[in-house]
């Protein structure tokens, strides 16, 4: 349950209509006294509270509780309220119900609002947000990673996963990094009305030049169709498969092999994957669209998934921490499916990542390189992707945009 402290203060009128009032956007829980009618009690939800044990809290009678549940059901399930969270709940000094408010992710909010007629009106709405353009550059210096360059930058690791998501397919960011890369990127920048950092829009263009070779992608979305990122060729950054089932940094310590020698068995034997060390924790997702096979223990491979894919690929992931599909279900290219871990016969956290073509184990760092990518822009709108390139790349004989803010 919620304590509260009672605080006096002023604040808006009670039909001000602004979306997620400053207390849900993060202050600490606390009362505030408005004028003299009103109470408002912002806090964030607790472990184990349910949106009825936060309304009763309040003082709220249990049949005003039942029917406010009731009509927040028909927009929004009341069993997600989330740890955490912040809410805003609007009483009378007498306890009567005026107005809640929750938070449920950095883009919406729940509002529920009592009208003169004592109908109650629930709705969720989005969080107002102001976009800016932003140009970042950065390389990779000795000793550093994606992540750190990143992070010294002033930037978060959001984006560090929205690069290996659009070039996932073209660099294998777990395990091809090296000192002296450069990545210039275009990305919007979302803020909330307090100038809050809210995340980051879409990456409207990226380039990294990896070991000398320079990849870039730009957004485009074609006539009818949905965005993507494409090549300067107008070719899909999207491939089958993307080029590791992790998003970034871990070193590969086992590669495929028939005769490999075990650590733990102490004997050779054939290792039909490729083994990542990572940390715990880590997230692992699916290399492509596929149907969950099997999920769960597997013996001495531990916590499994298997994928089933198209033209005959399956994959598997083994060693982990805890298992995120289940049986059936159908996942989409770079949904999580686990967590690194070292369940089953391993010497530490590790993914052991493994591919089949056709009911045979093929090695998967070969064959992601080989998988052809998804459409190309179509024929009769090149001219209107050449201008948005052009836009994105001013110079496209240049090897680089520089290292320098435009």
């Amino acid at each position: 349950m919620c304590s509260v402290i009672a605080l006096t203060a002023c604040t808006a009128h009670p039909d001000d209509q602004r979306a997620v009032p400053q207390s849900v956007l993060g202050r600490a829980a606390h009362d505030i006294v408005l004028e003299s009618e009103r109470i408002v009690t912002s806090a964030r939800v607790v472990a184990g509270a349910t949106l009825a044990s936060i309304l009763q809290a309040q003082h709220m009678a249990a049949a005003d509780v039942a029917r406010l549940v009731a009509r927040v059901a028909s927009v929004f399930d009341p069993r997600k309220v989330r740890v955490n969270q912040p809410y805003r709940l609007e009483t009378s000094q007498n306890g009567e119900f005026r107005r809640f408010e929750y938070e449920i992710d950095g883009d919406k909010f729940l509002r529920v609002s009592k009208s003169e007629g004592d109908e109650l009106s629930a709705d969720v709405l989005p969080i107002p947000k102001t976009r800016t353009e932003e140009h970042i550059v950065g390389e990779i210096a000795k000793g550093s990673s994606l992540i750190s360059t990143i992070d010294a930058a002033g930037e978060t690791i959001d984006l560090t996963l929205a690069i290996a998501d659009i070039l996932g397919g073209e660099i294998d960011f777990s395990t091809e990094v090296q000192p002296g890369d450069r990545f210039d990127v275009d990305v919007q920048k979302q803020f909330r009305d307090d100038h809050v950092f809210s995340g980051y829009g879409p990456v409207e263009s990226v380039e990294f030049v990896n070991a000398g070779r320079r990849v870039r992608a730009v957004r485009f979305t074609p006539a009818g169709g949905s965005p993507g990122y494409f090549d300067e060729r107008g070719v899909s950054m999207k491939r089958f498969f993307l080029a590791s089932p992790l998003k970034f940094q871990p070193v590969v310590t086992s590669g495929f092999s028939t005769n490999r020698f075990h650590p733990i068995l102490r004997e050779y034997r054939a290792h039909l994957g490729v083994d990542y060390r990572a940390p715990a924790g880590a997230p692992v997702v699916a290399v492509a669209d596929g149907l969950v096979v099997s999920a769960g223990m597997a013996g001495a491979s531990g916590r499994l998934v298997h994928l089933r894919h198209a033209n005959g690929f399956e994959s598997e992931y083994l060693h982990l921490a805890t298992v995120d599909v289940r049986a059936g279900q159908h996942v989409r290219q770079g949904e999580l499916v686990g967590r690194v871990g070292s369940s089953g016969l391993a010497t530490g956290p590790h993914l052991d990542y493994r591919l089949k073509k056709n009911g045979a184990f093929i090695n998967p760092v070969t064959a992601h390189r080989a998988m052809p990518p998804a459409d190309p822009v179509p024929a009769d709108e090149m001219e209107a992707f050449r201008e948005v390139l052009e836009h994105a790349f001013p110079d496209p004989k240049a090897s680089s945009r520089g290292s320098s803010a435009r």
